[in-house]
Protein backbone atom coordinates (compact mmCIF):
# COMPACT_ATOMS: atom_id res chain seq x y z
CA UNK A 1 0.00 0.00 0.00
CA UNK A 2 1.01 3.48 -0.75
CA UNK A 3 0.94 5.78 1.81
CA UNK A 4 -0.86 8.11 -0.20
CA UNK A 5 -3.44 5.72 0.41
CA UNK A 6 -3.56 5.14 3.78
CA UNK A 7 -3.44 8.81 4.31
CA UNK A 8 -6.39 9.48 2.21
CA UNK A 9 -8.37 6.20 3.79
CA UNK A 10 -8.00 7.67 7.25
CA UNK A 11 -8.84 11.43 6.36
CA UNK A 12 -11.88 9.90 5.16
CA UNK A 13 -12.82 7.63 8.05
CA UNK A 14 -12.70 10.78 10.20
CA UNK A 15 -14.21 13.21 8.02
CA UNK A 16 -17.02 9.92 8.16
CA UNK A 17 -16.70 10.07 11.76
CA UNK A 18 -17.49 13.55 12.20
CA UNK A 19 -20.75 13.85 10.11
CA UNK A 20 -21.96 10.79 11.64
CA UNK A 21 -21.19 12.03 15.03
CA UNK A 22 -19.92 8.13 16.45
CA UNK A 23 -17.47 9.88 18.72
CA UNK A 24 -19.45 12.18 20.74
CA UNK A 25 -22.41 8.83 21.49
CA UNK A 26 -19.29 6.69 22.55
CA UNK A 27 -17.84 9.00 24.86
CA UNK A 28 -21.40 9.71 26.18
CA UNK A 29 -21.73 5.97 26.71
CA UNK A 30 -18.37 5.92 28.29
CA UNK A 31 -19.14 8.66 30.95
CA UNK A 32 -22.65 6.96 31.67
CA UNK A 33 -20.58 3.58 32.27
CA UNK A 34 -17.63 5.03 34.42
CA UNK A 35 -20.76 6.74 36.62
CA UNK A 36 -22.78 4.01 37.07
CA UNK A 37 -19.68 1.63 38.08
CA UNK A 38 -18.82 4.62 40.65
CA UNK A 39 -22.05 4.84 42.14
CA UNK A 40 -21.84 1.00 42.31
CA UNK A 41 -18.11 1.26 44.67
CA UNK A 42 -19.82 3.83 46.80
CA UNK A 43 -23.39 1.82 47.04
CA UNK A 44 -20.41 -1.27 47.95
CA UNK A 45 -19.23 0.55 50.56
CA UNK A 46 -21.72 2.44 51.89
CA UNK A 47 -23.16 -1.90 52.77
CA UNK A 48 -19.32 -2.53 54.12
CA UNK A 49 -19.42 -0.29 56.78
CA UNK A 50 -22.89 -0.15 57.72
CA UNK A 51 -23.31 -4.24 57.18
CA UNK A 52 -20.23 -4.04 59.20
CA UNK A 53 -21.96 -3.83 62.63
CA UNK A 54 -23.90 -7.13 61.68
CA UNK A 55 -21.30 -9.41 60.02
CA UNK A 56 -21.81 -8.29 56.48
CA UNK A 57 -18.81 -7.82 54.24
CA UNK A 58 -19.36 -8.10 50.89
CA UNK A 59 -16.36 -8.00 48.38
CA UNK A 60 -15.95 -4.90 46.34
CA UNK A 61 -14.66 -6.62 42.89
CA UNK A 62 -15.22 -5.98 38.96
CA UNK A 63 -18.30 -8.04 39.30
CA UNK A 64 -19.79 -7.04 42.11
CA UNK A 65 -19.38 -3.58 41.26
CA UNK A 66 -20.54 -4.11 37.87
CA UNK A 67 -23.90 -5.29 39.29
CA UNK A 68 -24.69 -2.63 41.65
CA UNK A 69 -24.35 -0.14 39.30
CA UNK A 70 -25.72 -1.53 36.39
CA UNK A 71 -28.92 -2.88 38.16
CA UNK A 72 -28.78 0.17 41.21
CA UNK A 73 -30.34 -0.85 44.73
CA UNK A 74 -31.92 -3.97 43.33
CA UNK A 75 -28.24 -4.85 42.50
CA UNK A 76 -27.11 -4.41 46.03
CA UNK A 77 -30.00 -6.21 47.36
CA UNK A 78 -29.36 -9.01 44.96
CA UNK A 79 -25.71 -9.66 45.97
CA UNK A 80 -26.18 -8.85 49.58
CA UNK A 81 -29.10 -12.02 49.20
CA UNK A 82 -26.64 -14.21 47.48
CA UNK A 83 -24.39 -13.33 49.94
CA UNK A 84 -26.40 -14.26 53.02
CA UNK A 85 -28.70 -17.04 51.99
CA UNK A 86 -26.16 -18.94 49.09
CA UNK A 87 -22.54 -18.14 50.36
Amino acid sequence: MSPLLVIITIIGLIIILLFTGYPIKLSRLLMRSFVRLGIGVLILFFINVFGGTIGLHIPINFFTVVVTGFLGILGAISITAIHLFIL
